[in-house]
Protein backbone atom coordinates (compact mmCIF):
# COMPACT_ATOMS: atom_id res chain seq x y z
CA UNK A 1 0.00 0.00 0.00
CA UNK A 2 1.79 3.23 -1.26
CA UNK A 3 -1.41 5.70 -1.24
CA UNK A 4 -0.87 8.55 1.78
CA UNK A 5 -4.29 9.36 2.12
CA UNK A 6 -5.34 5.68 2.12
CA UNK A 7 -3.13 4.97 4.57
CA UNK A 8 -4.22 8.61 6.74
CA UNK A 9 -7.87 7.28 6.41
CA UNK A 10 -7.52 3.84 8.01
CA UNK A 11 -5.26 4.94 10.78
CA UNK A 12 -7.49 8.12 11.74
CA UNK A 13 -10.25 5.70 11.81
CA UNK A 14 -9.44 3.10 13.55
CA UNK A 15 -8.07 5.53 16.26
CA UNK A 16 -11.27 7.49 16.61
CA UNK A 17 -13.19 4.18 16.84
CA UNK A 18 -11.02 2.80 19.21
CA UNK A 19 -11.07 5.72 20.82
CA UNK A 20 -14.95 5.48 20.62
CA UNK A 21 -15.67 2.36 22.24
CA UNK A 22 -13.15 3.04 24.86
CA UNK A 23 -15.66 6.02 25.71
CA UNK A 24 -18.90 3.40 25.28
CA UNK A 25 -16.88 1.27 28.47
CA UNK A 26 -16.22 4.02 30.69
CA UNK A 27 -18.66 7.01 30.08
CA UNK A 28 -16.02 9.87 31.92
CA UNK A 29 -13.55 9.45 29.30
CA UNK A 30 -14.26 12.63 27.34
CA UNK A 31 -14.31 13.43 23.72
CA UNK A 32 -11.31 14.44 21.80
CA UNK A 33 -9.55 16.20 18.72
CA UNK A 34 -7.58 13.39 17.78
CA UNK A 35 -3.94 14.51 16.35
CA UNK A 36 -1.37 12.52 15.03
CA UNK A 37 1.98 13.57 14.25
CA UNK A 38 5.87 13.42 15.22
CA UNK A 39 6.40 11.93 18.90
CA UNK A 40 10.48 12.80 18.54
CA UNK A 41 12.44 16.60 17.43
CA UNK A 42 15.74 14.78 16.98
CA UNK A 43 16.39 14.60 21.01
CA UNK A 44 16.59 11.75 23.14
CA UNK A 45 12.46 12.34 24.90
CA UNK A 46 10.04 10.34 22.59
CA UNK A 47 6.07 10.94 22.50
CA UNK A 48 3.82 7.72 22.17
CA UNK A 49 0.88 9.58 22.72
CA UNK A 50 -0.24 12.65 25.05
CA UNK A 51 -3.77 14.13 26.38
CA UNK A 52 -4.37 17.83 26.68
CA UNK A 53 -6.92 19.56 28.19
CA UNK A 54 -8.96 22.01 26.44
CA UNK A 55 -6.19 22.91 23.36
CA UNK A 56 -8.84 23.03 20.82
CA UNK A 57 -11.57 25.95 20.46
CA UNK A 58 -14.83 25.43 18.36
CA UNK A 59 -16.96 28.28 18.67
CA UNK A 60 -17.93 28.83 22.37
CA UNK A 61 -16.65 25.27 23.48
CA UNK A 62 -13.33 24.11 24.33
CA UNK A 63 -12.26 20.57 23.89
CA UNK A 64 -9.20 18.23 24.73
CA UNK A 65 -6.73 16.94 22.63
CA UNK A 66 -5.75 13.57 21.95
CA UNK A 67 -2.13 13.06 20.67
CA UNK A 68 -0.77 9.74 18.51
CA UNK A 69 3.09 9.77 18.01
CA UNK A 70 3.81 8.12 14.30
CA UNK A 71 6.80 6.64 15.57
CA UNK A 72 4.70 4.64 18.51
CA UNK A 73 2.87 2.83 15.37
CA UNK A 74 5.64 0.32 14.73
CA UNK A 75 4.71 -1.22 18.58
CA UNK A 76 1.56 -3.02 17.10
CA UNK A 77 -2.22 -3.04 17.69
CA UNK A 78 -2.47 -3.65 21.82
CA UNK A 79 0.39 -1.50 22.56
CA UNK A 80 -1.32 1.56 20.21
CA UNK A 81 -4.66 0.36 22.60
CA UNK A 82 -2.67 1.09 25.56
CA UNK A 83 -1.28 3.94 24.67
CA UNK A 84 -4.79 4.80 23.71
CA UNK A 85 -5.88 3.81 27.27
CA UNK A 86 -3.38 5.34 29.00
CA UNK A 87 -4.23 8.94 27.43
CA UNK A 88 -7.74 7.78 27.89
CA UNK A 89 -6.73 7.59 32.14
CA UNK A 90 -5.09 11.18 31.90
CA UNK A 91 -8.40 12.15 30.35
CA UNK A 92 -10.94 10.52 33.16
CA UNK A 93 -8.38 12.50 35.55
CA UNK A 94 -9.29 15.76 33.65
CA UNK A 95 -13.08 15.10 33.77
CA UNK A 96 -12.88 14.54 37.36
CA UNK A 97 -10.57 17.10 38.77
CA UNK A 98 -8.11 14.79 39.71
CA UNK A 99 -4.23 15.63 40.30
CA UNK A 100 -2.48 12.41 38.92
CA UNK A 101 0.72 13.65 37.64
CA UNK A 102 3.55 16.01 38.64
CA UNK A 103 6.72 16.82 37.29
CA UNK A 104 5.00 18.37 34.21
CA UNK A 105 3.58 15.29 33.78
CA UNK A 106 6.20 12.97 33.53
CA UNK A 107 5.46 11.57 37.51
CA UNK A 108 2.57 9.15 37.59
CA UNK A 109 0.98 9.00 40.93
CA UNK A 110 -0.65 6.51 42.89
CA UNK A 111 -4.15 7.78 41.73
CA UNK A 112 -2.77 7.33 38.39
CA UNK A 113 -2.51 4.25 38.78
CA UNK A 114 -6.03 3.49 40.13
CA UNK A 115 -7.49 5.26 36.94
CA UNK A 116 -5.50 3.21 34.54
CA UNK A 117 -6.31 -0.09 36.39
CA UNK A 118 -9.98 1.28 36.25
CA UNK A 119 -9.61 1.61 32.52
CA UNK A 120 -8.43 -1.91 32.29
CA UNK A 121 -4.67 -1.54 32.01
CA UNK A 122 -1.51 -3.28 34.35
CA UNK A 123 0.67 -0.75 35.08
CA UNK A 124 4.25 -1.21 36.44
CA UNK A 125 6.28 1.44 38.34
CA UNK A 126 9.36 2.91 37.56
CA UNK A 127 11.93 5.43 39.91
CA UNK A 128 11.63 8.20 37.20
CA UNK A 129 8.05 7.57 36.02
CA UNK A 130 6.12 6.40 38.39
CA UNK A 131 3.01 4.04 37.37
CA UNK A 132 3.64 4.90 33.77
CA UNK A 133 4.52 1.25 32.07
CA UNK A 134 1.60 0.25 30.74
CA UNK A 135 0.79 -3.69 29.82
CA UNK A 136 -2.47 -4.16 28.16
CA UNK A 137 -3.93 -7.77 29.80
CA UNK A 138 -5.75 -10.76 28.06
CA UNK A 139 -9.19 -9.91 29.58
CA UNK A 140 -8.87 -6.16 28.42
CA UNK A 141 -7.53 -7.46 24.61
CA UNK A 142 -10.48 -9.48 24.72
CA UNK A 143 -13.25 -6.64 25.48
CA UNK A 144 -11.17 -4.65 22.66
CA UNK A 145 -11.18 -8.07 19.76
CA UNK A 146 -12.83 -5.74 16.88
CA UNK A 147 -10.90 -2.47 17.47
CA UNK A 148 -7.94 -4.26 17.87
CA UNK A 149 -8.58 -6.21 15.01
CA UNK A 150 -9.47 -2.93 13.17
CA UNK A 151 -5.82 -0.91 14.11
CA UNK A 152 -3.40 -4.24 12.89
CA UNK A 153 -5.42 -3.57 9.63
CA UNK A 154 -4.89 0.25 9.61
CA UNK A 155 -1.42 0.42 10.81
CA UNK A 156 0.38 -0.14 7.98
CA UNK A 157 2.85 2.36 8.28
CA UNK A 158 4.55 3.81 10.91
CA UNK A 159 7.06 7.51 11.27
CA UNK A 160 10.55 7.21 11.42
CA UNK A 161 12.03 9.01 14.06
CA UNK A 162 14.05 12.38 13.70
CA UNK A 163 17.55 11.60 13.88
CA UNK A 164 19.32 12.82 16.51
CA UNK A 165 22.98 13.98 14.98
CA UNK A 166 24.90 15.12 18.02
CA UNK A 167 22.79 13.62 20.56
CA UNK A 168 23.94 10.24 22.35
CA UNK A 169 27.35 8.72 23.40
CA UNK A 170 29.39 8.05 20.70
CA UNK A 171 31.32 4.77 20.50
CA UNK A 172 34.47 4.04 18.06
CA UNK A 173 32.87 1.04 16.78
CA UNK A 174 28.80 1.08 17.31
CA UNK A 175 27.69 4.31 16.52
CA UNK A 176 25.42 5.58 19.24
CA UNK A 177 24.25 3.98 22.86
CA UNK A 178 20.50 4.69 23.98
CA UNK A 179 19.00 3.36 27.05
CA UNK A 180 15.61 2.60 28.08
CA UNK A 181 13.41 3.41 30.79
CA UNK A 182 14.67 0.34 33.09
CA UNK A 183 18.01 0.83 32.53
CA UNK A 184 19.23 -1.59 29.50
CA UNK A 185 21.53 -0.12 27.41
CA UNK A 186 22.32 -1.16 23.66
CA UNK A 187 24.95 0.62 21.43
CA UNK A 188 23.54 0.71 17.65
CA UNK A 189 24.53 2.25 14.04
CA UNK A 190 23.51 5.95 13.76
CA UNK A 191 21.61 5.34 10.70
CA UNK A 192 19.84 1.76 12.10
CA UNK A 193 18.94 4.16 15.11
CA UNK A 194 16.97 6.70 12.64
CA UNK A 195 15.03 4.38 11.11
CA UNK A 196 12.51 4.00 13.61
CA UNK A 197 11.86 2.89 17.74
CA UNK A 198 13.89 0.09 18.93
CA UNK A 199 11.34 -1.24 22.14
CA UNK A 200 12.46 -3.20 25.25
CA UNK A 201 11.15 -6.09 25.78
CA UNK A 202 10.59 -5.96 29.32
CA UNK A 203 9.56 -2.11 29.53
CA UNK A 204 8.04 -1.48 26.54
CA UNK A 205 9.55 1.94 26.01
CA UNK A 206 12.12 2.93 23.21
CA UNK A 207 15.93 3.57 23.51
CA UNK A 208 16.94 6.79 23.68
CA UNK A 209 20.21 8.60 23.37
CA UNK A 210 21.52 11.11 26.40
Amino acid sequence: MTDSDTITGLLVTALENTWTAIRSHHPDVPEVVLTVGAGSTGGSDLTLGHFAPLRWVRGEYELHELFVGGEGLQRGAADVLGTLLHEAAHGVAAVRGIKDTSRQGRWHNERYRALGEELGLTLEHHDKIGWSITRVPDQTRAIYRSELEELSFALVAYRRREPNWRGGRKSNNNGLTAECDCGRKIRVAVGTYAVGPIICGLCQTAFETS
